[in-house]
């Protein structure tokens, strides 16, 4: 069970600021849920709960989530993140790259039970909070995953790659693109700069096999503040030339993509379509 402190199991001792300094203990609470959480989560409110009180505990105390964050964990994250859910198809498979502390990946899977959600990460401490996290609110939707985007090509295909403040678009799009079965979308959660790096990175998208993109807001008349996404569809080569090779050396090798399985340290609960 995931508790609010810190594991000095996670990578041998407790985790730092960069400074050297423990995490200064958060100003207050995240605060009760919202109106509008009941409406996005329903029956899962709950468990949402019980995820925003871990990212104001155990996330902070884990260098995970700033202190200051935790006024503003509901709004600014949690259904920042979850609104994300109105924009995919029912059933689809997801992977957020960079998952971090489960952001957009886990509100999402908590919107949208239908929906098989990999969490995607590098890191070894932020795997162990998410595989803790996943554990205890019995997301049996969510999987989580151990590695980097490039390195999982031809072992991971999903319908949809999300990802929130992980890297400037053009360099998001070559990580997440590849990981797409063809003529699926990648959705970007990017704020204020959607735009400005979407018509910087239209060269890029093109290159990865992308053939449509815009910016669209989600969240409209649910949160005070929409929720801004870039989305890119692609078409029948997602990724590209490069990534089309990568995905055949794969299956040669008798590792092709198989919804997700087979790559990397999987753990957590178990996808379902």
């Amino acid at each position: 069970m995931l508790v609010g402190r810190v594991d000095s199991t996670v990578s041998g001792e407790a985790e730092m600021d960069r400074d050297g300094t423990e995490p200064e203990a958060p100003l207050e609470g995240p605060g009760q849920a919202p109106e509008a959480a009941g409406r996005i989560f329903g029956d899962q409110l709950p468990q949402a709960v019980r995820y925003t009180e871990l990212l104001a505990t155990a996330g902070v105390q884990r260098g995970l989530i700033g202190p200051r964050e935790v006024p503003r964990l509901w709004d600014r994250h949690v259904l920042n993140c979850a609104v994300l859910a109105e924009l995919l198809p029912a059933g689809v498979s997801l992977c957020d790259v960079g998952s971090g502390a489960g952001l957009p990946g886990i509100p999402v899977a908590l919107a949208r039970p239908d929906v098989s959600v990999t969490l995607l990460e590098p890191l070894l401490r932020r795997t162990t909070f998410l595989e803790e996290v996943v554990r205890e609110l019995g997301l049996e939707n969510v999987t989580v995953l151990r590695g980097r985007a490039e390195e999982t090509v031809g072992k991971l295909a999903v319908d949809v790659v999300t990802a929130r403040a992980v890297a400037p678009l053009d360099r998001l799009a070559g990580w997440g693109m590849p990981l797409l079965r063809p003529y699926g979308q990648m959705l970007a959660l990017k704020g204020d700069t959607a735009e400005q790096e979407l018509a910087d990175s239209r060269a890029a998208l093109t290159r990865l096999g992308a053939v449509k993109w815009s910016v669209i807001g989600v969240g409209e008349g649910v949160l005070v503040t929409p929720t801004r996404v870039v989305r890119v569809e692609a078409g029948e080569s997602p990724g590209g030339v490069r990534a089309a090779t990568r995905r055949a050396r794969a299956a040669r090798a008798g590792r092709g993509a198989k919804g997700g399985e087979g790559a990397g340290r999987r753990s957590g609960g178990r996808g379902r379509r």
